[in-house]
């Protein structure tokens, strides 16, 4: 072992004790570990910032906007509302979700099964009381799995293919891989429905404070209009699409005339709702309802929403909205009102504002902060909010079709086609610009890009040869399903350090080699390489579906050996067992 191949494995083991002890933020650790990588010689300078303009930045960046995207489009989570009544516990919601995952990365990329169900999870794990922690790792884990069952599912399986055509002359094909994967799919899904629950419950996502300062019965402003389909109904039907946690407070009639309805009264076009609930529950309620929010005239420029605390002293105490002219003067909408100990039965516009009132309102970006300065606002922790700029629509989910349908059919990469389908879907008006910055998770985009030149280290320095190499005069001594088994764990070890696709790079034909100075059937072992590098359980950083749940499942670096270590252990014992049961050791 030379000087830099052990300098560059003791960083890698510093790194990862630093991940372990948790002290420290981890973008900052990884931050730490480059900056060393550079003073060490083992990160030329002029390299440092090569893995902000990685492939794998990329993809999770524009993954994070889709998912958003799709989360808006209340399409999944319509597809799903008949069986969300019966997902009611985690036992249920982790085989459910995990499953669907599972089953779409078959036959499409595996990061985007992934970005499909993850805003179904959080949405399913905030109306449960479900943690996100609970859910998005087994998801993960899942779409990894899945992915082994077919040629497309995952890219390790294509470059396997391309190694076994260079030794042989003959690829493997689109169902090849099928026996070995169906049998891991379906043992692996039965490990995550039950091992669940050695993950942790107190994990928060990425902006805890925001999602944890939760307020109840906000009231908002919404007109029945002719084209509703809810026309003509009664307000339980109403209630009923908002899954019972949006209540029909006041119904307004002909302009002054205010009815406390009850659950059998009937709906006419028209209507003024007063409606009382959470802000995430009233979007959904006037989506799926086509009701006519109040103050959805678009805001010049791009908008935003905020929740702010109207204190002693504003402006604004003992006056409306239409007396302060917030929309002609400040262009700035009242959406929504929350009052502690008093029901709110006037029209949101008329409503005489008092201090301790929390409020919802809409204003352009640019005029934000003039707005809150002259009012005295207090703005309350940011959260993201889809009341007053939703855009639900099919667009989301056909955008993200069509790249994956570019994907299977090699048309372009996999990193280009979701970078285009977020640009696009800005491009559409989709969500705005500022939206999409706030959806991505930027410690995660920093822990990415800070790793992988140092990663990459231990590839420049030849480390990854020196361990090839041990292992290769280690497994001339022991049995074929010991070689394949060993040569599974050496491709799950090395993933973390080398991303997937290069892990196979580096070890198929590391595995054909062995196979035949062993005068074996070499595709077992190719079979060997492909499940191991698809199958990292241990690290965020081994491939893009874990970095992608860490932000939004709030783990820590060492959660992920929790379940991902005895899933592994699984993985490396029932894999060799299949892939010998079906690829037998013994040359043709």
């Amino acid at each position: 072992m030379t000087l830099d191949q052990g300098l560059a494995f003791g960083l890698i083991g510093v790194t990862v004790l630093l991940f372990i002890w948790g002290r420290l933020p981890y973008d900052l650790v990884a931050l730490l570990s480059l900056v060393a990588g550079v003073a060490l010689g083992l990160v030329p300078a002029s390299k440092a910032f090569d893995g902000f303009a990685d492939d794998v930045v990329i993809i999770v960046a524009s993954a994070l906007v889709i998912s958003s995207a799709v989360s808006r489009s209340g399409v999944v989570e319509s597809a799903m509302r008949p069986l969300l009544p019966y997902l009611r516990k985690p036992s249920r919601q982790v085989p459910a979700l995990a499953g669907a995952v599972m089953g779409l990365s078959v036959f499409t990329k595996n990061i985007g099964a992934l970005a499909i169900f993850m805003p179904v999870a959080l949405q399913l794990g905030r109306k449960t009381g479900t943690p996100a922690s609970l859910l998005m790792m087994p998801m993960s884990f899942a779409s990894l799995i899945g992915g082994l069952v077919t040629l497309v599912g995952t890219s390790t399986n294509i470059i396997v293919a391309k190694v076994r055509a260079d030794v042989t002359g003959q690829p493997f094909g689109m169902f090849d891989f099928t026996p070995v994967g169906l049998g891991l799919a379906a043992a692996g899904l039965a490990f995550l429905a039950v091992g669940y629950r050695l993950l942790p419950r107190d994990r928060r996502p990425a902006g805890s404070l925001a999602a944890s300062f939760r307020i109840e019965a906000y009231t908002t402003e919404a007109c029945l209009p002719d084209d509703s389909p809810l026309v003509g109904a009664t307000v339980g039907e109403l209630e009923a699409l908002g899954d019972g946690d949006v209540t029909v407070a006041t119904v307004i009639r002909e302009r002054f005339r205010r009815f406390v309805p009850g659950a059998d009264w009937r709906l006419s076009a028209g209507d003024v709702l007063l409606l009382d609930g959470e802000p995430e529950d009233l979007e959904r309620l006037v989506a799926r309802a086509k009701l006519t929010l109040v103050g959805t005239l678009p805001a010049a420029g791009e908008a935003t929403v905020i929740e702010a605390v109207i204190p002693d002293g504003s402006a604004l105490v003992g006056t409306t909205a239409a007396g302060a002219d917030l929309a002609g003067h400040h262009g700035t909408t009242l959406l929504a009102v929350s009052r502690s100990g008093a029901a709110i039965t006037r029209r949101i516009g008329s409503v005489r504002l008092r201090a301790g009132d929390v409020v919802v309102l809409r204003a352009a970006q640019d005029r934000l902060g003039d707005m809150l300065s002259e009012f005295g606002l207090l703005p309350l922790a940011e959260r993201k909010l889809a009341l007053g700029h939703s855009r639900r629509s099919y667009i989301p989910i056909a955008v993200l079709a069509g790249a994956m349908a570019l994907i299977a059919l090699h048309v372009v990469p996999v990193a280009m086609a979701f970078f285009g389908a977020a640009v696009l879907l800005l491009v559409l008006r989709v969500m705005t610009m500022h939206e999409a910055y706030e959806t991505i998770e930027w410690p995660v985009i920093v822990l990415l890009g800070a790793l992988i030149p140092v990663s990459d280290a231990v590839r420049t320095t030849g480390g990854t040869d020196l361990i090839a190499g041990a292992l290769s005069n280690a497994m001339h001594t022991v049995p074929p399903m010991l070689a394949i088994g060993l040569l599974l764990i050496a491709a799950m070890a090395v993933t973390p350090f080398l991303n997937n696709a290069a892990t196979v790079l580096v070890m198929g034909p590391i595995g054909a080699s062995l196979a035949q100075k062993l005068g074996l059937n070499p595709d077992p072992f190719l079979m060997a390489v492909s499940v191991g590098a698809a199958c990292d359980f241990l690290t965020p950083i081994g491939h893009q579906c874990n970095t992608l749940v860490m932000g939004p499942g709030g783990y820590r670096f060492g959660d992920y050996a929790r379940l991902g270590l005895p899933l592994s252990i699984m993985v490396i014992v029932v894999g060799t067992l299949l892939i010998t049961l079906f690829w037998p050791v013994a040359p043709r």
